[in-house]
C-alpha cells in the first residue's frame, strides 16, 4: 500500500522547451542587424541632373556604376574600396577586369550636376578604353513643371 502512494506523489516530467534564452539571442541579433544595416548601404552623395531620357529604368546589380562627385573625384562600385576615390588608372583596371569576366556588363556614369563636364566625359572615355561598348548616364526624372 505504501508503494502505491509514492507513485502518485511523484511529479510528472515537463516536456516543454524554455524559449526565453532563444528570444534573448534573437533580440541581440536584431539589434546588431539594425545597427550595421545603415553602414552597409553608405555611398557617395551626389546631386544627379534632372533630365527625362529613355533607357534603363534603374541600375541593375550586374551593372558597374562610376560616380563623379561634385569635386570631380571618381568612385567605382567594384572592388574593396568602393567609397574611396579612384584614380584614372584604378578606374580603367577595375572596368577592364569586370568586362573580361562579363563582357556584356552595362557601364553607367552618375555625376553630380555641379561637376565639370570634362570630368564626366573623361570617365566615359576611360570606360570605353577599358572595353565598354556603350556607356550610359544616370539621371533622375525632372520634377513636373507647374502651370
Amino acid at each position: 500500500m505504501v508503494k502505491h502512494m509514492r507513485s502518485r506523489n511523484r511529479r510528472r516530467l515537463m516536456a516543454e522547451i524554455n524559449v526565453v534564452p532563444y528570444i534573448d539571442v534573437m533580440l541581440v541579433l536584431l539589434v546588431i542587424f539594425m545597427v550595421t544595416a545603415p553602414l552597409i548601404t553608405t555611398g557617395v552623395k551626389v546631386n544627379l541632373p534632372q533630365e527625362k531620357a529613355g533607357g534603363i529604368a534603374s541600375p541593375t546589380t550586374e551593372s558597374v556604376v562610376i560616380t563623379v562627385d561634385q569635386f570631380g573625384d571618381y568612385y567605382i562600385d567594384v572592388g574593396k574600396e568602393k567609397n574611396q576615390p579612384a584614380s584614372d588608372q584604378i578606374l580603367f583596371e577595375r572596368v577592364r577586369t569586370v568586362l573580361e569576366y562579363r563582357p556584356e556588363t552595362p557601364i553607367l556614369v552618375r555625376a553630380d550636376n555641379r561637376v565639370d563636364y570634362g570630368r564626366v566625359v573623361r570617365a566615359m572615355v576611360i570606360a570605353q578604353t577599358a572595353g565598354a561598348p556603350e556607356v550610359g548616364l544616370i539621371t533622375v526624372p525632372p520634377e513636373p513643371l507647374e502651370r
